[in-house]
């Protein structure tokens, strides 16, 4: 564990402490319907161009039951928009390598898999999709699902923050003015950015490598704009196969670590803005490092397993000073690999600059554990913080409990109800994971995809769908997914992880809208603070972790304990 890597946790950390509340005062204005930005002068127009092509009146809200018919309605023609354009890829423009269309399953899976912002990969981007298709059918998503991720998000702050309402927001309008205002700009300055350090940017065909590499085919592209909303949305769906690994989607050891600070950068603010809506900005910072105890600890157990390196290796002699590196670029090494490998796990983002299949098992277990934990450390752009706030709800539940009181959150009574659906948003990812991951277990068609036997070959498929309904995409890449019952299984995984618990989430914010707000007394539970922060923390490890214990007991922890074993043999 070198003292490049501290430095480098360091001064991460630092950085993005400092961007929380600029971020989430931006985000404030951007949520707010009447809310003034300093793109107004380009931007307005254009939005009251959208608002008027539509028929829409920005000022009418919807309740929470509308807020939820608008969100399935928009996904489902997204869905089907990108489904149509992976079939008929090859009549259409921008295709100068000529590629056929997908297969039904396979179309299915990844127009599912960009729609519920999870971006899991069964094909090689730059061997399977045209241009046009990475353009219009996966960027396209790219902007869209993650503007739905956060106008939830809104909607449940909201109705947190209002007093005996009816309405939680107009998804329309948050669609709207997220994608304008936000992930545009963002997406704009942060591709120029990736340009610069050398992503490429071109409608020119592949080509072919003179000199000393003749013959090589050299693949290229319109790689910096997916890439920057690929890491600033917490997508993760890489223009090629090696994701953030490959050079032309991450040249540097500066966009390498930008790419990591973009994947927490609208999460890390989204904290702010909760706190400045519901007027108490210690609970959004709470809820922050809560987020943020996680993530450390998650990065330096899996930062100490891969410097540890395999005990197999050191038992042959081989010298292993540099950790772990099978599966890793040489770029980047252990400590920004395990960094990168935390981040994009915590957060529902699936790029990757290291292979997760090739990692120890303590540090494999790292990624997975995040997963399926909620991905609530800061989390995806709107979803870590909604995944957060039920934890919140059930936190303050479980206090009341503890203390013989009617539970109350920021003066408002956490009814049956309220519990219910957030418990409900939890079993549901539970179920999901589990069910299906025992279903492949049991069938010749989940055990034909396995790279590996054993242990690791049982972990390829808990993470497989840990993914999938976490809506992260990282994968145990030795599984081989492309077949038709894991598109098909894994594809409803993403719809049941994504919408699904959107439903709950949603559902709590109208419950929330209606209430009224008491005043906040002596009995009152605080909900910033230490205390609370402990709580929240211990919630979301007992909930989360916990429940998936036996499993990752039959995976990556039995494995550790097989490859101690072994290395015993080997010495």
């Amino acid at each position: 564990m070198t003292d490049y890597g501290w430095v480098q946790l360091a001064v991460f950390v630092g950085i993005l402490f400092l961007v929380t509340k600029p971020v989430g005062i931006y985000l404030g204005r951007v949520l707010d319907p009447l809310g003034r930005t300093f793109l107004d002068r380009p931007l307005k127009p254009i939005e009251r161009l959208i608002y008027r092509v539509l028929r829409l009146d920005p000022a009418d809200e919807q309740d929470w039951k509308g807020y939820a018919l608008s969100l399935f309605v928009f996904s489902a023609a997204g869905a089907a928009f990108s489904y149509l354009i992976l079939r008929l890829q090859d009549f259409l423009p921008l295709n100068p390598q000529c590629f056929g269309p997908m297969s039904g399953h396979l179309a299915f899976n990844t127009a599912v898999s960009f729609t519920s912002n999870t971006n899991w990969q069964n094909y090689g981007g730059e061997s399977t999709l045209s241009y046009f298709s990475q353009m219009v059918a996966l960027t396209f998503q790219n902007f869209v699902s993650a503007a739905v991720g956060v106008a939830v998000a809104a909607a449940l702050v909201r109705g947190i923050a209002r007093h005996s309402a009816k309405t939680i927001g107009n998804l329309w309008v948050d669609l709207v003015r997220v994608t304008l205002y936000l992930l545009f700009p963002l997406g704009l300055v942060y591709a120029l950015f990736l340009v610069s350090q050398g992503v490429p940017e071109t409608f020119g065909a592949n080509v072919k490598a003179s000199g000393f590499e003749a013959g090589q085919t050299i693949t290229r592209g319109p790689v910096a704009s997916q890439e920057a909303i690929k890491m600033a949305g917490t997508n993760g769906g890489g223009f090629f196969n090696a994701n953030s690994a490959h050079p032309f989607e991450n040249p540097t050891p500066l966009s390498n670590f930008m790419q990591m600070l973009s994947i927490f950068l609208i999460p890390a603010g989204l904290t702010w803005y909760l706190g400045q809506s519901v007027k108490n900005k210690g609970h959004g910072w709470t809820i922050w490092a809560a987020m943020a105890a996680l993530f450390l600890t998650g990065v330096l157990v899996c930062w100490w397993a891969e410097a540890a390196g395999n005990p197999r290796i050191t038992a042959l002699g081989v010298n292993t000073s540099q950790g772990n590196m099978e599966g890793k670029e040489v770029r980047f090494g252990v400590a920004s690999s395990a960094l990168f490998a935390t981040i994009t796990t915590d957060a529902s983002c699936g790029a990757v600059n290291g292979m997760h299949d090739s990692y120890t098992p303590l540090g494999g277990l790292v990624p997975l554990v995040n997963i399926e934990l909620g991905e609530v450390v800061f989390g995806g752009v709107g979803a870590g913080l909604y995944g957060m706030l039920i934890f919140v709800v059930l936190t303050v539940f479980l206090a009341g409990l503890m203390v013989g009181r009617t539970p109350e959150y920021l003066g408002k009574k956490i009814e049956s109800y309220d519990v219910k659906v957030c418990v409900l948003y939890v079993v549901v990812t539970i179920f999901a994971i589990l069910g299906f991951s025992a279903a492949a277990c049991l069938a010749k068609w989940g055990l034909a995809g396995l790279g590996n036997t054993g242990p690791h070959g049982f972990s390829e498929i808990l993470y497989a769908y840990s993914s999938c309904v976490g809506n992260n995409g990282s994968a145990f890449a030795g599984l081989n997914g492309n077949a038709f019952v894991y598109d098909v299984t894994l594809g409803l995984a993403m719809l049941i992880g994504r919408f699904l618990v959107m439903a709950p989430v949603l559902a709590l914010a109208g419950s929330l809208a209606s209430k009224k707000i008491v005043p906040v007394s002596g009995g009152s539970f605080p909900v910033s603070g230490f205390t609370f922060g402990a709580l929240l923390v211990g919630t979301v490890i007992i909930v989360g972790a916990l429940t998936f214990l036996p499993a990752l007991s039959l995976g990556p922890i039995v494995e550790h304990f097989l490859m101690r074993a072994s290395a015993a043999l080997f010495g």
